[in-house]
């Protein structure tokens, strides 16, 4: 099948759907079918080769076909396709037959769907379902797994696009994560991780990233945590579906409890990709001040946004001499001031390597600009006691309603990236006395200046005879910090009656 063909194929499951389940839900139900028809498939066509290699032999072909996974009697996907009735009640026992049969591995990989419930999943839905995906044949040899990969993060993106406001969450704008895997450059061998890893879409971009650099990606460690029951379960499949062998996946509240742990410290990794929630307001500050993971070297963050915690649980599991992150924060915590003496203790560490600023609409549903956030362990010595600042607001397309980075606006960031020097109206290092003058902010436009067009004195004509474009920009650069100083002022009031709850 080609990439098109699959698309349309697993869109048109949602099809069915359509008025019968909210778009939010769709994902439920669809990737842990998707995932189910796929080991079916897989399974029929192991056990076929091995039936001809074995002249016939059938329990000689099975115990080869169950060694990539098992399939036990009875919960083949043909076993609950040729049933009359309850099939929402035989695809659960099917899927938890399949969980334990493979313990370790699949274990809760198909979710918590609610199969039984005839009101939303009648036998008839269930039954189109099921026909419609029996259309097509998912083996390897009909969809390689790179191809059924693709064609699953598209499909997560287009959940996403219907998904409403909490689509953040579930999927971040795939030319954005890619962007972040060519600045960190993960290599063959390394551990990478994602604190809260939403379908696993940065783990996969990082397994990319490798593979597009000729290395050898197999020898990856992929980790990651996720605290939605069914959200960490679609990260495992689509992992499984990309071919990935050696990933953990964990499930719960990366804050409250951290699952990769080595001892009495945090497990550290060479690589941390990360999207957190933005400014969450429900999340334990009071345990946060005697963290027992030391995870709050900067500071307690404010109770109104957990932004400055998720930066801490990261830095704090970098490996202490390769290790380097790449997160995708909103601008305000550049430059709020409730958090200016934590940012301080950031800059002052010497660990800030990049603040990149994002142009607006790359995520569904947001209008907002965004920042990449890079902080090494370790920096090299060329860079030790600087910052780069990028001002990429300019880099992006926008194409029927959809804003996206293309390959040309990436290389163009990740070459000044790795270049680390000035660039006209693009980017500028800073050394740490010039932030520190600036009263520790690192708000992109106080370092960049826009080279277009400054005031009359840079273009050599006195003031009344600049064109109204040559005003315009000249007011629209030095307006760009102050709105977002007001962007932050308007972030802060927002959060002060969370201030004055309890903590969650």
């Amino acid at each position: 099948m080609s990439l098109s063909q699959l698309e349309s194929y697993l869109w048109g499951a949602a099809v069915i759907l359509r008025g019968l389940v909210d778009a939010g839900d769709y994902k439920q139900f669809i990737f842990p079918l998707v995932f189910y028809k796929r080991l079916s498939d897989v399974w029929d066509e192991d056990y076929a080769a091995a039936l001809a290699t074995y002249d016939g032999n059938a329990q000689l072909a099975k115990a080869e076909a169950n060694e990539r996974f098992i399939i036990p009697e009875g919960a083949h996907w043909n076993d609950v396709r040729a049933l009359p009735k309850d099939l929402g009640r035989a695809l659960q026992t099917a899927m938890r037959a399949i969980e334990a049969a493979n313990p370790g591995r699949f274990d809760g990989i198909f979710g918590d769907a609610p199969w039984t419930n005839k009101e939303r999943l009648p036998d008839y839905t269930l039954k189109n379902l099921l026909e419609h995906f029996s259309t097509q044949t998912l083996s390897i040899a009909n969809v390689p797994e790179d191809t059924l990969g693709d064609a699953y993060e598209y499909l997560i993106g287009r959940f996403a696009d219907d998904g409403g406001h909490t689509a953040q969450e579930f999927y971040t704008n795939r030319t954005v994560v890619h962007l972040m895997t060519q600045m960190l450059r993960p290599q063959a061998d390394e551990r990478i991780y994602d604190p809260t890893c939403g379908t696993g879409g940065m783990l996969i971009a990082a397994l990319a990233e490798v593979k597009r650099a000729g290395g050898e990606h197999r020898t990856l460690g992929l980790f990651g945590q996720e605290r939605n029951h069914m959200t960490a379960s679609i990260a495992r499949m689509n992992l499984v579906l990309h071919g990935v062998e050696d990933f953990h996946i964990a499930r719960g509240d990366t804050l409250e409890a951290p699952h990769f742990t080595a001892s009495d410290r945090l497990a550290t990794f060479d690589v941390v990709l990360a999207n957190p929630p933005y400014s969450i307001k429900r999340w334990n500050r009071s345990a946060w001040q005697s963290d027992p993971w030391s995870r709050n070297s900067l500071g307690t963050p404010p109770q109104g946004r957990a932004d400055y915690a998720f930066f801490q649980h990261i830095l704090a599991s970098l490996d202490p001499q390769n290790g380097r992150c790449a997160i995708l924060f909103p601008h305000s915590v550049l430059f709020r001031q409730e958090e200016r003496e934590m940012r301080q203790r950031l800059i002052e560490s010497d660990q800030l390597d990049c603040v990149l600023g994002l142009g607006p609409n790359l995520f569904f549903n947001s209008p907002m600009e965004a920042c990449v956030v890079i902080c090494r362990a370790s920096k090299p010595p060329e860079r030790q006691g600087r910052v780069l600042f990028i001002d990429a607001v300019n880099e992006i397309t926008r194409e029927r309603a959809y804003s996206f980075l293309k390959p040309e606006h990436q290389q163009r960031i990740a070459n000044a990236y790795h270049t680390f020097t000035d660039i006209l109206g693009f980017c500028r290092v800073a050394d740490l006395t010039q932030i520190a003058a600036n009263s520790h902010s690192l708000s992109i436009p106080l370092y960049v200046k826009r080279s277009l067009i400054r005031s009359g004195a840079d273009t050599g004509k006195p003031e009344d005879q600049r064109t109204l474009r040559e005003v315009w920009d000249d007011w629209e650069q030095d307006g760009r910090a102050f709105w977002q100083q007001m962007d932050a002022l308007i972030e802060t009031l927002d959060g002060l009656t969370a201030e004055s709850k309890p903590d969650a």
